[in-house]
């Protein structure tokens, strides 16, 4: 039996605790993933999986599902920390191919250039099995927001979240993650 995905959604998610653990609990609750066995699995969004709503895909687990994720995370007690986590897609235009996500951490920038950062990061491990090297300031088309490589066009996305740590002694954690749907 192959376990191949159908659907896709995208959650984001800020949680706040005196404990590390209490913190990602809140930023999985604030996601919307806190009541399912999250399992991490690599980074292949499988050929022909259709993205849907949270919403919908939310409606079709059931509490104590075990879902399989590409999730990112970061945690911080350091006061004014700023934390981010992101997860960038690439999706070839060809829907029988295969997609890459990427994760990816980091503190220091703003929301938007991290997940820039994270869709070209993407866009190059899948450039890569293209066997293609992708120049992510000459290949990308900014009108149109997508990568060209030899024919082939890559589009992508990202979700990131962000926060800073607020009170001294307290934890925070920011996710973003992609929810597989079989």
């Amino acid at each position: 039996m192959h376990f191949v995905p159908k659907r896709v959604f995208f959650v984001r998610g800020t949680g706040y605790h005196i404990s590390e653990l209490g913190s990602f609990e809140q930023a999985l609750r604030d996601a919307g993933i806190e009541k399912f066995n999250l399992v991490k699995v690599s980074s292949i969004l499988p050929p022909n999986c259709l993205e849907i709503p949270k919403m919908d895909g939310l409606a079709q687990l059931k509490a104590g599902q075990i879902v399989h994720t590409v999730i990112s995370k970061m945690s911080s007690n350091e006061l004014n920390f700023f934390l981010c986590a992101s997860i960038g897609v690439a999706i070839p235009k060809d829907k029988k191919a295969y997609g890459y996500l990427s994760e990816y951490r980091y503190s220091g920038a703003d929301e938007e250039s991290l997940g820039e950062i994270a869709e070209d990061l993407a866009a190059e491990m899948l450039a890569s099995t293209l066997g293609v090297r992708l120049d992510t300031g000459t290949d990308y088309d900014k009108n149109k927001e997508m990568f060209k490589l030899n024919g082939k066009i890559i589009k992508t996305k990202n979700i990131t979240e962000t926060a800073t740590v607020k009170k001294e002694g307290e934890w925070c954690t920011v996710l973003a993650a992609a929810v597989f749907i079989l």
